[in-house]
C-alpha cells in the first residue's frame, strides 16, 4: 500500500525507502539547479569588465542575470538536499 504524508499518523518513523524515493523526487529540480548554476557561471565568465570594457548598462544587465541564475540555482540545489537529508519524523513541507 502507497501513502502520502498526510495519511500517515504523526510520528511515524521514515522506512528504508524513504530515502531513495526522496532522492528520485528530487532529481530533476537539482539537474535544473546545477545548469542554472553553470549558465550563470559561463554568464558571469563572459561579462568581465577587466578584460572588455563595455556599456554600464549592458554590464549591470549581464552580472544581474548571472548572479540571478547563480542564486537560483543554488536555492533549487539547497531545497533538494534539505529534502532528502531532512531528520527522521520531519514533514514533508515546513509552513
Amino acid at each position: 500500500m502507497i501513502t502520502r504524508p498526510s495519511d500517515e499518523a504523526p510520528g511515524h518513523d521514515r522506512g528504508p525507502g524513504d530515502d531513495a524515493r526522496d532522492a528520485d523526487r528530487t532529481a530533476l529540480p537539482a539537474a535544473a539547479g546545477l545548469g542554472l548554476l553553470s549558465l550563470g557561471g559561463w554568464l558571469l565568465t563572459t561579462s568581465r569588465p577587466w578584460q572588455k570594457p563595455g556599456s554600464p548598462l549592458t554590464l549591470t544587465l549581464d552580472w544581474t542575470a548571472s548572479g540571478t541564475l547563480l542564486i537560483c540555482g543554488l536555492v533549487l540545489l539547497a531545497r533538494c538536499v534539505r529534502t532528502v537529508h531532512r531528520p527522521a519524523g520531519a514533514p514533508y513541507e515546513t509552513p
